[in-house]
């Protein structure tokens, strides 16, 4: 569906990434710091049916042409329910069920599954970015209110994007993840240095726990990943969700992991454990394993699991194996995905994201507004109360 909106642009909804070429894609995508965007990594979710209307992620994408020429895209998704967004918005659900409103479809734009920061507009350099983001804003204004969609939600924002949208009218919403930076650490001791004692000696402990069980770990990068791997990470990456119930979001597809060897492996990092001898012991065959992606400077972790329970595992492979990998590559940030009760004492402070929202309906639009100062303030006063509570020596709080 094209609608024309100026002269010199034209907009059109697309409902597979696959309907924009490779090549233009990643010609306003590779600019990003997050490998998230990239059109191998959407194309795998979308044609492997882990992200369709079925699984309640619609896509529903914006493209921008000047003639011919693709010059801006926002990946975008009509959404049937809030899971796999880690934005817990169900409260907003909830007060739209008691004023007797819709909430759902609702559009969506992120990294599906992925609650890492930097969603914005791709934008072709060269190009009047002031109007087409005005014109796409306009777009997606008019998309939802003749869809009766309530609501439009951007999460995990670039940082200077969100100013910008904010001018426009979405309302800002404050929460935090749990992010590790590279303070020019030489090696992993020289990162443990900002611990205090007791936190040093427990990491130590959690570290000698892998020799003790009679693991040994390894990391597998681009041009030397097995391609076994690939299915045996769906399979711990499966089992793992299912152990922790309907809030895991297993919705990545055996079909997925091994799709992204073909397209993919220059950004994965797997993270391994191996038995010295036994079943566990063959290079297709970890007992344990974690997979990250890298891109530049900056590494995210996403899935794990093993089969078996081993004392301290899930640290060493999702964290400070990854770390020591990051510290020896040179790489300045490393975001270990959801969750925070494991992270924040092992060198992931609370660091603040954003997410900006629209309302179409004028009550829940009112009481946005009014309350979100309140909502943000309570946030920023949890951020302080996690960081100042961090087993850091004196001198590092």
């Amino acid at each position: 569906m094209e609608h024309q909106s100026d002269l010199q642009y034209s907009l059109t909804w697309v409902s597979h990434v696959a309907d924009i070429s490779q090549q233009r894609w990643n010609q306003l995508a590779i600019a990003l710091k997050t490998p998230f965007f990239e059109w191998e990594w959407l194309n795998a979710m979308e044609v492997s049916g882990s992200v369709i209307a079925r699984t309640g992620w619609q896509p529903q994408h914006l493209v921008v042409r000047a003639g011919d020429e693709v010059v801006a895209i926002a990946p975008l998704y009509v959404k049937g329910h809030s899971y796999g967004e880690f934005v817990f918005d169900q409260q907003w659900a909830d007060l739209a069920y008691r004023l007797g409103v819709e909430y759902y479809p609702k559009l969506l734009g992120m990294s599906p599954f992925t609650p890492v920061e930097g969603y914005r507009f791709m934008i072709a350099p060269g190009h009047d970015e002031p109007t087409i983001t005005r014109l796409m804003v306009e777009e997606i204004d008019r998309f939802c209110q003749s869809n009766q969609i309530v609501s439009c939600n951007f999460l995990y924002v670039d940082p200077e994007w969100r100013s910008q949208m904010e001018s426009f009218g979405f309302i800002g919403w404050l929460h935090h993840s749990y992010i590790w930076r590279n303070h020019n650490y030489a090696t992993f001791d020289h990162y443990l240095g900002q611990f205090n004692a007791n936190q040093r000696r427990n990491i130590k402990r959690e570290r000698k726990a892998i020799g003790k069980a009679g693991l040994q770990m390894k990391v597998w990068g681009e041009g030397e990943i097995p391609s076994p791997l690939y299915a045996k990470m769906y399979e711990y990456y499966s089992d793992t969700c299912d152990k922790f119930g309907w809030w895991g979001s297993k919705y990545l597809t055996r079909h997925f992991f091994e799709h992204l060897e073909e397209c993919f492996a220059h950004h994965i990092l797997f993270v391994t454990a191996y038995q010295e001898d036994g079943p566990y012991s063959q290079p297709d065959n970890p007992l344990g394993m974690s997979f990250c992606l890298y891109k530049g400077e900056q590494m995210y972790g996403r899935y794990w699991g093993s089969a078996e329970e081993i004392d301290c595992l899930h640290f060493n492979a999702c964290y400070y194996t990854p770390i020591e990998w990051a510290i020896a590559q040179g790489v300045q940030t490393f975001d270990p995905g959801a969750g925070g009760r494991h992270k924040k004492r092992r060198g992931f402070p609370a660091t603040p994201n954003h997410s900006l929202h629209r309302f179409y309906n004028d009550r829940l639009k009112l009481i946005l507004s009014r309350y979100i100062n309140e909502v943000n303030q309570l946030e920023q006063q949890e951020i302080e109360s996690i960081n100042n509570d961090l087993p850091l020596k004196q001198s590092e709080k």
